[in-house]
C-alpha cells in the first residue's frame, strides 16, 4: 500500500518574486529565461545578476535618514506619561525610544542604536531585571536618581555618563521630590537583527542598603582613579567596571584640550574641536563592546569639516547651540535636542554658542555610535571632505 499527497503549489505562494528586465547587462527577455525564472521562484532561489545594484552598492545606503528630536517636546511628552503610566513590572521602564521615520515605526533610532527618554517620578522605583544588551545613561539635566547596578548604588547628575554592560542586575530610584529625566542608549536594534538578546526579571524591590545615596559608588572608590587600576582586579568582563564618568573630569579634559590649542600645542581633532572618548580602565577598549561614547566640544564660532563614516551615531546637545548638517539636511540645535547620523552621511556641525546658553561657552555635543562592531568585523571606514584615513 502506497501513500501519495500533492505538494502545494509553491511558486504561488513563494515569497520570491523576479522580473525579467530588457536592462544593461541583463540576460535577453525570451520565454525560456521566463520560465527559469519562475523555476528559481518555485525553488526559493534569487540570482545575483537580478539584485548586484542593491545588495553590493558603491557606497553605504541606510536604510535610516537624518532626523531630529526636539528635547523640549520629548520631555513635555515624557512628563504627560509619568502622570499616566506606571513604571512596574509589564512596562518595567518608562522609557520613549526615538523611532527613526524610515524605519517602519520600529524604536530604532538607526538600524543598530537604541536611544529613549526615560522618565522617573518622585519617589519612584524601576525594577530590577538585566538583559544582553548593553546600555549606557547620560544626564542633560537634573539629579536625585540611582541607578543600583549589581546592588551598587550610583548618583546620576548632569553631565554624568553612566555605562552598563549587558546581563548585569539593574534598578533605578528617585530619592527626591522631583522627577527626573535623562537618555538611554543600547544596542538593542543590533542584538535584535542577530537574534542573540535575553532577558531575565530581578528582584520587586530593592533592599533599604540599597536606598544609600553616598557621593561615589563602590564602582568609582575602586575604579575611579587615573591611570591607576586596582592591583586586586582580576579578568575583567565585557565593559567598564567604572559605572560613572562624572562631568566634573569630562569638562575640564575638553577646556585643556582647548587651552593647550590656544597656547600652538598639539590636542584638539581640528581647530576649535576637543574631544573624548569614554573608555574602560581596566584594558583601554570602549566602554562597551557594541557601543562607543564620546564628548564634543566646539568653540565658537567654528565649524568642523564635513566627515563620512561608515555605521551610524546619535548625538545629544548638552550645552550650547549651533547648526547641525546631515547629507542635505541642517537644523539649528540647543540643549538636549537628539539627532541621527545614518551610515555615510557627511556630518559637519557650526557652534554659534555663546555664555548666554553655555557654560563652556561652546557647543557640547554627546556622541554614541555602533563603531566597535563596525572596527571589530573591519568594515570601518572614515572619509574627511573627500579624503578617506
Amino acid at each position: 500500500m502506497t501513500q501519495s499527497s500533492i505538494a502545494p503549489d509553491t511558486a504561488a505562494t513563494s515569497p520570491v518574486r523576479l522580473q525579467a528586465v530588457a536592462a544593461e547587462g541583463q540576460p535577453d527577455v525570451t520565454p525560456a529565461l521566463e520560465e527559469l525564472y519562475r523555476g528559481f521562484e518555485k525553488e526559493l532561489l534569487v540570482p545575483l545578476w537580478t539584485e548586484i545594484g542593491d545588495l553590493m552598492p558603491a557606497h553605504p545606503r541606510s536604510r535610516a535618514v537624518p532626523h531630529l528630536w526636539r528635547w523640549n517636546k520629548l520631555r513635555e511628552l515624557a512628563a504627560r506619561a509619568g502622570d499616566l503610566v506606571p513604571v512596574g513590572r509589564g512596562g518595567e521602564r518608562r522609557a520613549i525610544a526615538l523611532a527613526n521615520p524610515s524605519l517602519g515605526g520600529r524604536p530604532f533610532a538607526t538600524p543598530t542604536l537604541w536611544a529613549a527618554i526615560q522618565y522617573l517620578m518622585p519617589g519612584e522605583d524601576a525594577p530590577e531585571h538585566r538583559h544582553t544588551q548593553h546600555a549606557f545613561r547620560f544626564v542633560v539635566e537634573g539629579e536625585g536618581v540611582w541607578t543600583v547596578v549589581g546592588r551598587d548604588p550610583v548618583a546620576m547628575r548632569r553631565g554624568d555618563f553612566l555605562p552598563q554592560a549587558g546581563w548585569n542586575w539593574h534598578a533605578h530610584h528617585n530619592a527626591t521630590a522631583e522627577p527626573m529625566a535623562w537618555i538611554d542608549g543600547l544596542d538593542i536594534p543590533f542584538q535584535y537583527v542577530t537574534e542573540s538578546q535575553f532577558f531575565e526579571f530581578g528582584r520587586d524591590d530593592i533592599s533599604d542598603a540599597e536606598r544609600i545615596t553616598p557621593s561615589r559608588s563602590r564602582s568609582e572608590r575602586l575604579w575611579g582613579h587615573p591611570g591607576l587600576r586596582p592591583v586586586s582586579a582580576g579578568t575583567p568582563g565585557p565593559g567598564s567596571p567604572l559605572l560613572a564618568y562624572r562631568w566634573e573630569h569630562t569638562d575640564r579634559a575638553l577646556a585643556d584640550q582647548l587651552a593647550l590649542e590656544a597656547e600652538g600645542f598639539d590636542g584638539t581633532v581640528e581647530h576649535g574641536h576637543a574631544a573624548v572618548r569614554f573608555s574602560d580602565p581596566a584594558t583601554g577598549a570602549d566602554v562597551l563592546p557594541t557601543l562607543r561614547a564620546e564628548m564634543h566640544r566646539v568653540a565658537s564660532g567654528t565649524e568642523t569639516a564635513p566627515v563620512r563614516e561608515t555605521g551610524s551615531s546619535v548625538y545629544q546637545v548638552f550645552d550650547g547651540s549651533g547648526t547641525v548638517t546631515v547629507g542635505d539636511t541642517s537644523w539649528s540645535v540647543t540643549r538636549g535636542d537628539l539627532f541621527a547620523v545614518p551610515s555615510w552621511q557627511p556630518f559637519s556641525v557650526r557652534s554659534e554658542a555663546g555664555t548666554s546658553d553655555s557654560d563652556s561657552g561652546a557647543l557640547d555635543l554627546f556622541r554614541f555610535s555602533d563603531a566597535p562592531v563596525f572596527e571589530a568585523l573591519r568594515l570601518d571606514r572614515t572619509q574627511v571632505e573627500g579624503n578617506p584615513r
